[in-house]
């Protein structure tokens, strides 16, 4: 089976498009190596998968070209312990990241500039 199809199938990413896209940008490997779209995936491969939602360090459990509900995705593949704690201390990390907003475009309205002016104290 295709490494993007099943990435796709293991819902890493939500679309096989993306998940092809992540292999060819090197965000893919498997004993150390990134891989192309089209490599062949078995049971028992050891892979490292980047997303947006961190670094997984995963293990293939199964096969699937469908993609299904969560819950039958997630037995697909099992990860391991170590990558666990290191997407969780990113995450912790990541909040305590202050928060800007970000800047308005164009000129500000008449309503943003009373706003400016009550903030300032004129």
């Amino acid at each position: 089976m295709r490494i993007d199809k099943w990435l796709w199938a293991a819902r890493f990413f939500k679309t096989r498009t993306l998940a092809s896209h992540a292999c060819e940008l090197g965000r893919v490997h498997t004993r150390g190596q990134a891989v192309k779209p089209s490599r062949e995936i078995h049971p028992g491969d050891m892979l490292k998968v980047k997303n947006d939602s961190g670094e997984f360090e995963i293990e293939v459990l199964g096969l699937s070209d469908v993609r299904g509900p969560a819950a039958v995705a997630q037995t697909l593949y099992r990860e391991t312990e170590e990558s666990k704690l290191a997407r969780q201390q990113f995450i912790d990390q990541r909040k305590l990241l202050p928060f800007f907003e970000a800047l308005p475009e164009g000129k500000p309205s008449k309503r943003d500039r009373r706003r400016y002016d009550r903030l300032r104290g004129r």
